[in-house]
């Protein structure tokens, strides 16, 4: 079977994005199809390709992957209207190829949106499957988050998510409440839940840490949604305690890293360290050689609760990394049902500052939530079986 697959933010694991895509679309060749991925440049990811920019775009074959890479730059820092722009050339884009490309499946997956748009119109115009998958509900997150306020736009992107599921043959859900948000519109939608997995880590080295510290990490991205205030209401409080054993360090970029940094030197927050972002391979040794435990932080909106799956929380698990949560949802069920970390109630920085005391004070219990996620992500979200979960459904007709 040959697959068009549309993902604007791909990387490989050289970028320091998530690497699903990447994932599984080489589990896609393994199984014996073709695959063509159009994706745009992005300054935190890496196509894999070297070859310069000809007429806007450039192609090339990375690990089995035929890759063509849009000349359409993004950035997290970029104000909404640039990002607009772009996130509607590289669907203009994705509409021209889609017209021209000989392929039997459309699959496109958000975010953004618009990456549904060549989709809808392949389906159309060329009666070809459309599959959708949906890491975000759009527009009621941004609309949660009052990111997005003008009511035109808002129903614009309503109307683009309705169409989107109306034409898909079916869909992928990456959390709980994602499908829930698809079934309120199309109750007869089949969706499947596959959710972000962890890539199983086996490390190169011994763990060997240079201080005594205490390392609480978060990874990812710095933006709004993810609320890291909370965290350096933590680290002051902690400081004005005394509590000088326990750091924060804080690993990759977003459009609010440069107000947490000096919101941090303002402070004089000497317990908090801002890294830039790693490609994953590097990350995860990093993690592993210096983190004690791994922050799942995000601001406290209910949308969020149960319509995320955060590439993080998979990493950690993965790690053997005891997790701290401060948002209640389908994640921090899991950490309390399978004892991997702690789960504490939004907006209570006492709270917050209370569990991290106690995870730096209890070593053993460290360990076996760390044995309890590891033996998680094997078991449940090893990439590798949720790579074959994707592919049957994919393909199946």
């Amino acid at each position: 079977m040959k697959i068009l697959y549309f993902h604007q933010h791909f990387t490989t694991p050289q970028g320091s994005g998530g690497t699903r895509s990447y994932e599984f679309s080489k589990e896609l060749i393994r199984c014996g199809h073709e695959i063509t991925l159009v994706c745009g440049s992005n300054e935190m990811a890496d196509s894999g390709l070297k070859n310069t920019f000809h007429s806007g775009y450039r192609t090339g074959l990375v690990d089995g992957i035929n890759i063509i890479e849009l000349e359409l730059p993004y950035s997290n820092s970029d104000g909404l209207v640039k990002r607009s722009f772009i996130f509607l050339k590289y669907s203009i884009y994705g509409i021209i190829l889609s017209m021209k490309l000989d392929y039997d499946v459309v699959f496109g997956t958000s975010t953004p949106l618009t990456a549904s748009i060549p989709g809808i119109i392949s389906k159309l115009l060329r009666n070809k499957r459309f599959v959708f998958e949906v890491r975000d509900l759009w527009p009621e997150l941004p609309q949660a988050m009052g990111v997005i306020k003008n009511p035109v736009l808002l129903g614009a992107m309503d109307f683009l998510e309705s169409i989107s599921y109306k034409y898909s043959e079916k869909c992928i859900a990456l959390a709980p409440g994602i499908a829930q948000g698809i079934k309120r519109k199309y109750p007869f939608k089949k969706v499947a839940i596959i959710p972000n997995g962890s890539d199983i880590y086996t490390p190169s080295t011994n763990r060997q840490k240079i201080d005594d510290k205490f390392v609480a990490v978060f990874t990812g991205a710095h933006g709004q949604a993810n609320g890291l205030n909370a965290v350096l209401d933590v680290a002051s409080f902690l400081k004005k305690r005394g509590v000088l054993d326990v750091e924060f360090q804080f690993i990759g970029d977003g459009k609010m890293k440069p107000d947490l940094i000096q919101r941090a030197k303002s402070e004089e927050l000497t317990n908090c360290t801002f890294l830039d972002p790693m490609p994953k391979h590097n990350l995860f040794q990093y993690l592993h050689e210096n983190a004690d435990i791994g922050l799942m932080v995000l601001e406290n909106i209910p949308a969020f609760y149960n319509g995320t799956s955060p590439n993080k929380f998979f990493d950690y698990i993965s790690l053997g990394l005891p997790v701290l949560n401060n948002y209640p949802g389908w994640i921090a069920d899991i950490i309390e049902l399978h004892h991997c970390g702690i789960a504490v109630p939004p907006g209570e920085p006492n709270a917050f500052a209370d569990a991290i005391m106690g995870m730096r004070s209890n070593p053993s219990e460290n360990r076996v939530m760390s044995r309890n996620g590891v033996d998680l992500a094997r078991h449940k979200f090893d990439r590798k079986l949720l790579a074959t979960q994707f592919v049957n459904f994919l393909v199946e007709q």
